[in-house]
């Protein structure tokens, strides 16, 4: 298994007309009570223990220096620790708040989202993690605190224009989350990332308090590590506006850097409920070659 059949594979697991099913069928579910909800989607996970994942082109980031991190632990679950991170190859390690926009097509959803991150050590594994505190998405979704979620953002843009610039711009319905940005992505150049912040992290995902339970409903990404060992970085004077509202706040945050990928992701994402440890790069890598796609069942097929 190379890249280029990984992404293919990951892909062809992707059907559009079995997202429109789920669609539907959230509908229906999203009135059970929430713990039933849980139920019905661990009977099912238990099945499909994998979810296709692809982040479309141009997935950007905007990296927030937390001025004190001493607010942090409120938002963590439990067994996190704030921890500090580098962004790009060299940097200096920093307190960051993240800001994520991006597309995806998936097995289950297909829209936008915004996600808002805090990072984290993981105390028991000792993994840098990614802690998503809160979210807006145009397009259905799910956490074990609140089940089957509707879009939260009916009138949500993102996208790109000729002149080579990122627009966000979603706002949750009852307007008390937004993200607004424009980043202008000419110039920007390809720098190597900080592998522990983006490789070792994605496999250490977890939610936080205010959009999960105390436990963090632990999950991780299968990929291969090319498709996180580089990335734009588009200069912060480029970014012409950062408007960001979250429950978090902006944590006194200072915004300190800007990042664009400029190419899709193929992941694998591990269903709700479920949790896949890889405990070094290597590990994942030979994860990833090992996957054998006609033999995976997923959410929506």
């Amino acid at each position: 298994m190379n890249i280029l059949e990984y992404a293919k594979g990951v892909e062809k697991l992707v059907n559009p007309m079995e997202v429109g099913k789920v669609s539907y069928l959230q509908t229906k579910l999203r009135r059970l009570p929430v713990w039933l909800q849980r139920k019905i989607v661990t009977s099912a996970t238990k099945k499909a223990a994998k979810m296709p994942f692809v982040v479309e082109p141009y997935c950007s980031f905007m990296f927030y220096e937390i001025i004190e991190p001493e607010k942090m632990q409120q938002f963590l679950p439990e067994g996190f620790r704030p921890a500090k991170a580098s962004i790009f190859e060299g940097d200096t390690p920093k307190y960051y708040g993240i800001v994520t926009m991006f597309r995806v097509h998936s097995s289950v959803f297909w829209g936008a989202r915004t996600e808002f991150y805090l990072i984290a050590e993981n105390a028991e594994t000792g993994l840098l993690s990614w802690i998503i505190c809160d979210y807006i998405s145009d397009t259905i979704s799910y956490d074990e605190k609140h089940g089957l979620k509707s879009p939260d953002a009916s009138r949500a843009v993102m996208t790109t224009t000729c002149e080579g610039d990122f627009v966000c711009d979603m706002q949750n319905d009852d307007r008390k989350k937004y993200v607004r940005c424009e980043m202008n992505l000419t110039g920007a150049k390809m720098r190597a990332l900080d592998q522990r912040l983006w490789i070792e992290g994605n496999t250490s995902i977890a939610y936080g308090r205010l959009a999960g339970e105390a436990d963090g409903d632990l999950f991780s990404l299968t990929f291969f590590p090319e498709e996180m060992k580089q990335a734009l970085e588009v200069l912060v004077a480029k970014v012409r506006k950062a408007e960001v509202l979250c429950g978090t706040g902006k944590l006194g945050g200072v915004l300190e850097r800007a990042v664009s990928f400029s190419y899709a992701q193929h992941m694998l994402s591990d269903a709700p409920g479920q949790r896949t440890y890889y405990g070094s790069e290597k590990a994942l890598r030979e994860a990833a070659e090992k996957v054998r796609f006609n033999k995976i069942k997923t959410l929506g097929n």
